[in-house]
């Protein structure tokens, strides 16, 4: 039944499902940033807040100055807060080796989702609904997939946020067809499945490493999937 596919971006084209601030610890971990998990969600959550109340990201940044950026202020806030007890040569070398982890990680799986979007694309048309800091133009571009996507629809630019139902509806406007010939594609159960669902449209769950331990009512999308790829054998 579905004509138009509408993606989200963050934790669905670029982490097959898993929330980034859990894609960001693991890193952590395997670069021996010696904090705790908890002391680290304090950073994570100091830094989307920082981030989501100033124009530090400007419209033209890539995704590795936005990580770049996001990293810095969480380090910044661990050293400051007293968490983190390392010399700033250290938190330099720190911060230099996990960016560059998880952006080659990054690059490495929005290749893959080029090639879904690809072959879906022939079929279909495709719009991207994003919460994202303004600059998910030059993201796209960054990656080469911008060209998949007849429409982008950011939450800093439309002024409207997941999980307000209405940011879906414009995707479907943007589609030109009813909700119900629409799929949303999204990681996130309560900022893109349900919302999507409101919306009138079918959604399709790419389900990750989840930020916080909750349950969740699983007959609600269509379909759960692990990696986008399994979008091309359904």
């Amino acid at each position: 039944m579905t004509k138009g596919l509408i993606f989200d971006y963050g934790g669905t084209i670029d982490t097959n499902g898993d929330h980034w601030g859990k894609v960001i610890w693991r890193g952590y971990e395997r670069c021996g940033i010696a904090v705790t998990e908890p002391q680290f969600r304090e950073a994570y959550v100091h830094a989307e807040r920082t981030l989501g109340r100033n124009r530090i990201i400007q419209p033209s940044f890539t995704f590795r100055k936005t990580l770049e950026i996001k990293l810095r202020i969480q380090m910044e806030f661990l050293m400051t807060e007293g968490y983190w007890n390392t010399s700033e040569e250290d938190y330099l070398m720190k911060h230099a080796e996990l960016l560059e982890m998880l952006y080659r990680e990054v690059c490495e799986v929005v290749a893959e989702s080029g090639r879904v979007l690809d072959a879906l694309k022939h079929n279909h048309p495709l719009v991207l609904v994003s919460n994202f800091y303004g600059n998910i133009s030059s993201v796209l571009k960054e990656f080469g997939i911008d060209r998949y996507f007849d429409k982008v629809i950011e939450s800093a630019v439309v002024g409207i946020r997941k999980p307000d139902p209405r940011i879906f509806s414009l995707g479907v406007e943007a589609l030109g067809l009813p909700a119900a010939d629409v799929t949303v594609v999204g990681d996130s159960f309560y900022k893109d499945i349900l919302p999507a669902v409101k919306a009138g449209c079918h959604a399709i769950w790419i389900k990750g490493m989840g930020w916080t331990e909750e349950s969740y009512d699983e007959s609600v999308p269509d379909m759960i999937i692990t990696r986008l790829s399994e979008l091309l054998n359904k």
